[in-house]
């Protein structure tokens, strides 16, 4: 499929958010915001992006460290300390207004089935689709190994929108079983519809191609378990 891009700015907390847009060729079609990993709305975000929407999805990447970055501002994999101020900075209430704006901007764009509107992030990102689907009222959300949910984040299950799909990496020394479990059985007690997927030889990051994490067999799996979910709960 088809698939044209571009970059908007749009106003959250009354300054500029850069949003990375990747359209499919079609005339109807549900949307997704894509959240970023600690390291930007980069090459591998951006690349993300388009695979969505060749999928058939209008997705949209916010750039969530626009309150203390330049536009545009993406880091190295290799220089984590440079980003700490600006991921340090990021807060729960900000990501959800950062959230909200591009929702509402994908409620006023003529492609977008507004129906049918969901979330994906990966680390970072993965905490942030939590959030949104705590915010907003989508109808799925997908978080690849999101730090920081447990136990600061607890208070949100009960506001779990959308039946939201997990993944996380079983030799990840970020998030350990008692974070992963944490999550699980606060959706269980709940009764928040979700899908935990551990896989065994993974570690963080597994998804990104361009880390040294990158497992592919891993990352080939759970893309196609993502699909499923998401054509599951947004394709009409």
């Amino acid at each position: 499929m088809n698939v044209t891009t571009e970059s908007i700015a749009l106003q959250s907390d009354g300054g500029d958010m850069g949003v990375y847009i990747a359209r499919p060729e079609s005339k109807r079609a549900p949307a997704l915001i894509v959240f970023q990993e600690a390291f930007g709305v980069n090459d591998h975000i951006k690349d993300v992006t388009r695979r969505l929407a060749e999928q058939g999805y209008v997705a949209a990447a916010p750039e969530l460290f626009h309150r203390t970055a330049p536009p545009g501002f993406v880091g190295s994999y290799g220089d984590f300390a440079s980003l700490a101020p600006h991921f340090h900075a990021v807060t729960t209430d900000g990501i959800a207004s950062d959230a909200r704006a591009v929702y509402e901007w994908l409620l006023k764009d003529s492609q977008v089935d507004t129906a049918h509107i969901g979330s994906i992030g990966f680390c970072m990102g993965g905490r942030a689709s939590f959030i949104a689907n705590a915010k907003l009222p989508l109808q799925a959300a997908v978080s690849f190994y999101g730090g920081g949910i447990v136990p600061n984040l607890l208070d949100l299950v009960k506001d779990e929108s959308a039946p939201i799909l997990f993944f996380w990496g079983g030799l990840d020394q970020h998030i350990g079983p008692e974070q992963r479990n944490g999550i699980t059985d606060a959706m269980t007690k709940a009764g928040k519809p979700y899908i935990t997927v551990e896989i065994s030889d993974a570690n963080h990051a597994f998804f990104c191609d361009a880390r040294p994490a990158y497992n592919a067999v891993a990352a080939k799996h759970a893309w196609a378990l993502t699909l499923s979910f998401l054509a599951a709960n947004l394709k009409p």
